[in-house]
């Protein structure tokens, strides 16, 4: 089975520049999502019930580029998008707070 791809924080950043196809895919919390989020993420939270319904409606043709807090939620939301069909599926493996780039709040 494979799994999703691990990346450190300038090879993601990097590479979600440089994907046309790019789709930057947050998948914490309500309440994280309101403190700290990099810009143009879409969110889709793993622990809503209805996240294995969200994720099926993406389309499976794009690339997936997703963060949760430290890379552990969105290694798993990643391997359960390369089950469900996705093929271009990528993690923020030190999540948000390893993350240099660009970030905005909610306040």
């Amino acid at each position: 089975m494979r799994l999703v791809d691990n990346l450190d924080e300038s090879s993601f950043r990097k590479k979600l520049e440089e994907d046309n196809d790019a789709v930057l895919l947050d998948v914490r919390s309500p309440v994280e999502r309101e403190l700290v989020r990099i810009p143009n993420s879409v969110w889709i939270d793993i622990n809503n019930p209805d996240f294995a319904l969200e994720i099926d409606k993406l389309d499976k043709t794009k690339s997936y580029y997703l963060y949760c807090k430290d890379g552990n939620r969105s290694f798993h939301a990643g391997n359960y998008m390369l089950r469900s069909g996705f093929e271009r599926v990528y993690n923020l493996r030190p999540g948000i707070l390893g993350w240099k780039g660009e970030t905005e709040s909610s306040t």
